[in-house]
């Protein structure tokens, strides 16, 4: 199924634009053309990574929310007391049986954890998404230029901004049929975007992750397994791989 059938069925107005990631293996072809939604990656307004020692200092746990909201000076009712109380609440659920996760608020913790899930003797990168100037839409069709580069990655571990004061990353991994890929993507104005994208070629329900109910399989209108489901990350996602040996 190509992203052209998806996007006659499911009109971009009818959907939420930000659901305009997903795509399929088919798609990634030099000059196909294709709506993609990428968020604005603005570092003076983002949350501020915290040193270690800084990041250790400050409590994180649900159980000491009225100290963290205090801390903050955020009022119970707030927007931003909500946002916390999310992410923290994300961050002590239990993983599924396949699956690795945990929350980082340092890159030092970050890379500490990354390197016991891949295991200490294994050299591993990330991948991000560049954009080569700041982004004047967040939805514009783009055409695929070039693709840099595909690597097998059945371990990879996707690191994803949560709503804080400070910079939280939810990472999370599991073992399956996955391929990275690195794509030059542009658009009519001349913007450029190095794109960094996942496919995974198991969504079958025995990959737990893969319910009935993902928004992936509602922008498809196709069942889990039928067909493999890829997505690009924001340019404030990591992505880690393991090198080979």
């Amino acid at each position: 199924m190509s992203m052209i059938m998806i996007i006659q069925h499911h009109p971009m107005h009818h959907m939420d634009p930000a659901l305009n990631v997903f795509f399929t293996p088919k798609d990634l072809k030099l000059g196909k053309t294709m709506p993609i939604y990428f968020s604005k990656n603005d570092p003076s307004t983002s949350p501020r990574i915290l040193p270690r020692e800084e990041a250790a200092s400050i409590p994180f746990s649900i159980s000491k929310l009225p100290y963290i909201l205090e801390f903050f000076s955020f009022t119970q009712d707030s927007p931003q007391a909500k946002a916390i109380e999310f992410t923290l609440t994300q961050c002590e659920l239990e993983p599924i049986k396949v699956e690795a996760k945990f929350c980082a608020a340092s890159i030092e913790s970050m890379l500490d954890l990354v390197g016991a899930l891949f295991g200490s003797s294994t050299k591993f990168k990330v991948l991000t998404t560049t954009q080569h100037k700041k982004l004047t839409t967040l939805l514009q069709n783009y055409t695929v230029l070039e693709a840099l580069k595909e690597i097998l990655a059945p371990k990879m571990i996707g690191c994803h901004t949560m709503p804080y004061p400070y910079a939280v990353f939810y990472c999370h991994s599991q073992e399956s049929e996955n391929r990275i890929y690195q794509v030059l993507l542009g658009c009519e104005n001349g913007e450029r975007v190095e794109a960094a994208a996942v496919c995974h070629f198991d969504t079958s329900k025995s990959a737990s992750e893969w319910d009935p109910s993902h928004v992936a399989f509602n922008v498809f209108g196709v069942q889990p397994g039928s067909c493999p489901v890829c997505h690009f990350f924001p340019a404030d996602n990591l992505v880690w791989v393991p090198l080979p040996a």
